[in-house]
Parts: C-alpha cells; structure tokens; sequence
C-alpha cells in the first residue's frame, strides 16, 4: 500500500482516490516529469540560458494546452510504461495541470529576464523554482497544485493534502 503521503500527494494532483500497488506505481509515474525538468534548470541555472527556460516554458505550456500531447508522459508511456499496465500516464487532471502552467509561467519570466537583463528578477524566479521542485522531489509536496485549490476556495482540502498532515 502506497505511504498516506504519497496518497495525499496523489489527491492533491487530483487523482481519484487509489490505494495499494496502484498509489505507488501511479505516484513514481507522476515523478518521471519533475526529475527529467528539475536537472534541466539546474543546467539552465548554471549555465543561465535563457534558451534552456523558453523550451522548458514552451514544453510545459504544451502538456498544459493539450494534455493528451504531454511531451514528458509521452515519453514515460514509451519508456517505462508497459502495455496493459496501470502504470501508464493519462491527461493530467486540472490541478496537476495548473502547477505545470505555473511553472511554465515562472520558466518564461526567467527566460525573458535573462534575455532583457533583468539578472536579479531571473534569480529570484530561478529560487522560486528550486524551492518548489525541491519541495516536490524530496518533500511529496506539489506547490502548484496547493496553491491550486487554496484559488478555488478549498483551504480545508488543500491543507488536508499537506505531506505533514495528520488528516
């Protein structure tokens, strides 16, 4: 059975509620895009490419546009995924693809920070966007889709969904 952290993390994403093998499988899948990503802003931080943050923003504003067309779970499917298994990645639902938006969002201001020499608005994008993937690989924990449901109203929930939470 999936840790009730991982469950949480699930929920928050947006997943119907799964337990057991499923939770686990379904939680590592939805890790392959943020471990591809993070290493490629890493290497756009250090290299401060503005041209490594457009392609990062332009592929996430894909999968968030047309969600069937994710380059990343495209990706997981014909690598990792196997036919006929669960483990396999569908459309992102809404909250999972509004974190991808966000971060699209935050990848583009540093690309046109970097581009217009705005170095101290791009480093402060850049943290922003090592904070929240830091807290997503290490801490189970998806700052956009938090955020997502706090904008909706739902605080109870989205507090309900925190890795710390005893609900």
């Amino acid at each position: 059975m999936g840790s009730s952290v991982e469950h949480r993390f699930m929920v928050q994403q947006g997943f119907s509620e799964a337990d057991g093998p499923a939770c686990t499988a379904h939680f590592r899948a939805l890790r392959f895009q943020p471990s591809i990503v993070g290493p490629l802003v890493l290497i756009g931080i250090i290299l401060q490419s503005r041209l490594v943050f457009a392609v990062l923003s332009v592929l996430l504003w894909w999968g968030v546009v047309f969600p069937r067309w994710n380059v990343f779970e495209a990706v997981y499917n014909l690598l990792v995924g196997r036919p006929g298994k669960q483990d396999k990645l569908g459309p992102a639902p809404i909250p999972r693809r509004f974190a991808q938006g966000m971060a699209a969002t935050f990848m583009l201001v540093v690309a046109v920070a970097l581009s217009g020499g705005w170095y101290w608005t791009g480093v402060v994008f850049q943290a922003f966007i090592v904070v929240a993937f830091v807290a997503l690989l290490f801490g189970k924990f998806c700052l956009g889709s938090y955020i997502y449901h706090l904008l909706r109203g739902q605080s109870k929930f989205a507090n309900a969904t925190l890795p710390w939470s005893k609900s």
